[in-house]
Parts: structure tokens; sequence; C-alpha cells
């Protein structure tokens, strides 16, 4: 009975990985016959373990899901992961309890090998701190399921002055960066990409009809919002061509957006609240650069280069005239 139990186990932990399994792979795995695989399956389903049997040579057994959740076999990385994940949680609000009653649970069945891991994880590691507002659960989980089911969401959207619209929009990923919460999603009205911050969508029930879905913006929708967001805050904005590589540059300013032209050059897209910090910023770079606009830059860089050139003429000298000797 022992024996059989510990199989039971044991072919339940390998349901539970997202795959179809067929009877002679169990079999193979369980060192039993195809007959025992069929007995314990049925075993499983006496239990409540809604096990999926699909017929034919690309057939197999598959764990569905059922009307209450199973208890689940994790493995001791699966298990760590998981006991890092809700200690470190962050950026929804409403779940703090939640997920203190989930950990309570995992911590009490750990082996004391798996808790000390877990320990000394988070013991090693400083989380970073939210700086933005706590997204409602609910917020969360309406956005997640509407990217899911590709259907076409409605909101009230608050901008950073207070002004509220409504948008219509299809909805594709919802992005983690930088302590909040974004939604990508494709602006029907605009008809342009559009990144929302979930903390000031407020979604509209019913959903609209399902849509199909269009190439993304980029491969990494991380990446993409954080470049988004590395420029969306700045009153002035250049791209400014740099004869340096994209590696050096991306060295001295991380926090920029840098794409490489070819080897020893690469365009660097620059902001600042005003052109004469924009200037001041791009002399730090230690490289040559060209700078083709707004005007308010062109001209500030301009009269910047000039007070540097007045900086450095010997005392008396006359621009484009010899240095003078007082006769």
């Amino acid at each position: 009975m022992a024996d059989t139990s510990a199989r039971l186990l044991r072919l339940l932990s390998l349901l539970q990985t997202p795959r179809d399994w067929s009877g002679p792979e169990l079999a193979q795995r369980l060192a039993v016959t195809t007959r025992t695989v069929r007995n314990d399956v049925e075993r499983l389903r006496g239990l409540g373990y809604p096990v999926h049997a699909t017929p034919g040579r690309a057939g197999g057994y598959r764990l569905g899901a059922g009307a209450a959740l199973p208890p689940l076999l994790l493995d001791d990385e699966e298990a760590v992961a998981v006991a890092i994940g809700l200690r470190t949680a962050r950026g929804v609000s409403g779940i703090e309890e939640t997920s203190a009653r989930a950990l309570a649970k995992l911590e009490q069945v750990l082996p004391a090998r798996l808790r000390h891991r877990v320990n000394g994880l988070v013991g090693a590691v400083e989380p970073v701190s939210s700086a933005g507002p706590a997204v409602p659960a609910a917020v969360v989980t309406a956005l997640a399921a509407a990217c899911r089911a590709r259907e076409v969401l409605r909101f009230d959207y608050s901008s950073h002055e207070g002004a509220v619209s409504v948008r219509r929009v299809e909805p594709y990923r919802l992005v983690h960066v930088r302590g909040r919460w974004y939604l990508v999603a494709f602006d029907l009205e605009r008809g342009d990409w559009r990144t929302f911050r979930a903390d000031r969508v407020a979604p509209r029930v019913p959903t609209g009809p399902r849509f199909v879905p269009r190439e993304l913006p980029s491969p990494d929708l991380a990446a993409y919002v954080s470049r988004g967001l590395v420029t969306a805050t700045w009153k002035f904005r250049a791209d400014v061509l740099v004869a340096a590589s994209a590696q050096e540059v991306a060295a001295k300013v991380p926090e920029a957006v840098v794409e490489a032209v070819d080897e020893g050059r690469c365009v660097l897209r620059v902001g600042a609240d005003t052109p004469g910090l924009l200037a001041v910023y791009l002399g730090m770079l230690d490289a040559d650069f060209t700078v083709t606009g707004p005007p308010e830059l062109v001209e500030r860089v301009g009269a910047l280069a000039d007070r540097f050139a007045r900086a450095v003429r010997p005392t008396g000298s006359r621009p484009g005239g010899s240095r003078s000797d007082g006769s």
C-alpha cells in the first residue's frame, strides 16, 4: 500500500507539468506496466483529480482544471521560488492577508533545508520598495483577464493632471517596471500603441468583442515600457548622434535610450526640463556629437560652445585675430 501511495504521488507530480504524457512514458518513469498506469489514473480520478485522456498516437494524459483546487506537488526549486515570490510581492493591494496565509501554509510543510534556503535568500536581498501607489487586485485581475481573452476593453483613465477620459483599447500585456504596473494596449480611437498606468485605470463592464491580435510593438515589452518611461516626463527631447559606440555611451548614461548606428556611432535619446540642462548633460559625454533639434537646444548648445571658446582664448585676443601686444 505504501508503494502504491508513493507511486500515486509521483504520478500526480508528473501530471502537474504542463504537457501530455503517453501511457508508455508514464510507465517507464514509474517502472510499472501501462495497465498499472491506467489503474493509477482511475485512482486519482476517484480522489477528485480531473485527469483527461486523449486517444491516438499524439494523445496522452493531462491533469485538467477541476471545480476545486487540488493539492499541488512542488519540487524543491519550485517551492523555494513560490515562497520567495510570496514574501517579496509588491504593487497589488488587497492581497496582503491572502499572501500571508498562503506563505504560512507553505512554510509549515517546507523541509528544514528548504526553509533555510528561503530565509537565506530573502535575508540577502534588499527588496526594491514600490514608489508608486498599489493597484487594487480586482483591477489587475480584470486587465489580465481581458488580455488573456483578447477582448476589447473600455475604461476610465485619469491623467497626471487629474483629467478623466474614456479609452477603448485592445489590451495585450501587463508589465511591472519601476515599481508600477502598466497596461500595454492598442488605442482604437488614436490608432496607435499606448502605455497606461494601471493604478489610474477604472475598467468598465462588460468587455467588448474579441479581437485579432496585432504584431506587438516590441518583442521585449518590459524594455519597450522602460524606454517610454525614460522619455515620458521630459519637456525637451532630442535624438543626438554621438561619435562613440553604443556600449560606451550606455555605460556613461545607463538611464537613457541608446541605439547603435555602427561600431563607432550611436543615437542617444535624451531629454531634460530645460535646454540648458540638456546642453550641459551632452557636454559631459566626453565625445563628439551632432544635434539637429529642437531649435531651442541647437541655440543653447551653440551659445554654450561660444562661451567655452571664449573661456580658453588668451586675454586680449579677438575671434579670428592674433594676440594683441598693446602696440
